[in-house]
């Protein structure tokens, strides 16, 4: 098998500078992050605009987890040599003409070339973004720059999320999209001003992804992702319908509980950023039982706005563990291969995020938001059954 690596000399720029572009590609993921699921805060309204159902409206989640799925490996393949501070660039160009395009969108049809746009990029940027702490920081900040990286998943839904469905309550859903290309343009410059030159000495081969693909320990760690990821996105990119019938909130109530949601996963991000090198079976199987029990309980204990909190609170630190874990399974399983590892992470993770989505639509209009949920929570309690029975190694 062969695996090419992209070098990680350390960094002899001064501190300041480097933290300077670990949180410029932090803020890159956040714009793709809170782009990416944008549409959960504005399902409805959405709908309304084009007069589709809620499960058609989320092909708009579906749609860019399909495109980043095919886009991890073929991008950063076919980037070969290409400085990689140069591909983050244009990778963020793309994203905010897709921006741009969402927020003038004149029918559904556009709207979702705007969502393709989206894939592309989610793949390609977190392909290179997720190793890429190695590269910015000394050695011995490596951990602290990758939770700061990771960090921008929660707050994508923290702050991305929140403020985009305000935003689209007081201005329209256009609106939201139009300040996600300005501020994606801004991330842009950021990159340009504070990222080094990030020249590789060669690109992960298909060849190399096929050699993981035969490692029992990969196809776990494939297998757990699937189960997980499932689990969750087809059931939180229903959240906001799931609301508005059982615990009848207006859009301001949901932004505060959604805010909720994402302030507990930066809890739970940071937790297993401690933790889940150390006991990652152990971390793995505590979010995934958290998530079935939130996703389980929410149709019949959330009628009231506190049993929703509740439940939305314990939902987001469990997801929270879920990015990080995951991600530390595929690296531990391939110690040899951070690259292909990377890129096998990214891949898998987005092509069951367009499945699960894909799947509660289908639920949702074939029977109702609650089965979509106890769907989802089945599908988390078998995820923490198969972590707890994989061998420790």
């Amino acid at each position: 098998m062969s695996v090419s690596t992209t070098p990680s000399a350390v960094p002899t720029r001064p501190p300041w500078t480097a933290w300077l572009a670990v949180v410029s590609v932090t803020l890159g993921i956040f714009s793709i992050v809170t782009t990416e699921i944008m549409p959960i805060g504005l399902l409805t309204p959405i709908g309304s605009t084009f007069g589709i159902s809620d499960g058609t409206a989320g092909l708009m989640m579906t749609t860019p987890g399909v495109l980043a799925a095919i886009a991890a490996p073929v991008v950063t393949g076919a980037a070969g040599r290409l400085d990689r501070r140069l591909l983050l660039g244009a990778l963020m160009l793309v994203l905010a003409c897709a921006d741009v395009l969402a927020a003038v969108a004149p029918s559904y049809p556009v709207l979702m070339v705007s969502r393709v746009l989206v894939g592309v990029v989610i793949g390609a940027f977190w392909s290179i973004a997720a190793g890429l702490a190695a590269r910015l920081v000394p050695p011995h900040r490596v951990a602290r720059a990758t939770a700061v990286i990771f960090s921008a998943v929660p707050l994508g839904s923290v702050l991305g999320v929140p403020a985009g469905t305000y935003v689209g309550a007081q201005l329209g859903w256009r609106a939201t999209f139009a300040v996600l290309g300005v501020l994606t343009a801004g991330v842009l410059a950021a990159l340009i001003a504070f990222v080094p030159p990030l020249p590789v000495a060669g690109a992960t081969r298909l060849g190399a992804l096929g050699g993981l693909l035969r490692t029992r320990a990969v196809r776990r760690a494939l297998l757990v992702t699937f189960l997980i990821v499932l689990a969750h996105f087809g059931t939180y990119t229903y959240v906001t319908p799931l609301l508005e019938q059982v615990t009848h909130a207006g859009p301001a109530l949901i932004t505060v509980l959604l805010f909720g949601y994402g302030v507990a996963g930066i809890t739970g991000n940071f937790v297993a950023g401690a933790w889940a090198a150390r006991r990652p079976r152990a971390t793995f199987a505590a979010g995934a039982l958290l998530l079935a029990v939130a996703t389980t309980a929410l149709p019949f204990a959330g009628g009231t706005t506190s049993g929703a909190a509740v439940l939305l609170v314990v939902w987001g630190l469990a997801y929270g563990v879920v990015p990080v874990c995951s991600q530390t399974w595929f690296a531990l399983a391939a110690p040899r291969a951070p690259e292909a590892a990377s890129v096998l992470f990214t891949s898998s993770f987005q092509a069951t995020f367009s499945l699960g989505a894909f799947a509660g639509g289908v639920l949702v209009d074939m029977s109702s938001v609650r089965a979509t949920m106890v769907a989802g929570g089945v599908a988390a309690f078998a995820t923490a059954a198969l972590v707890l029975t994989s061998s420790k190694r």
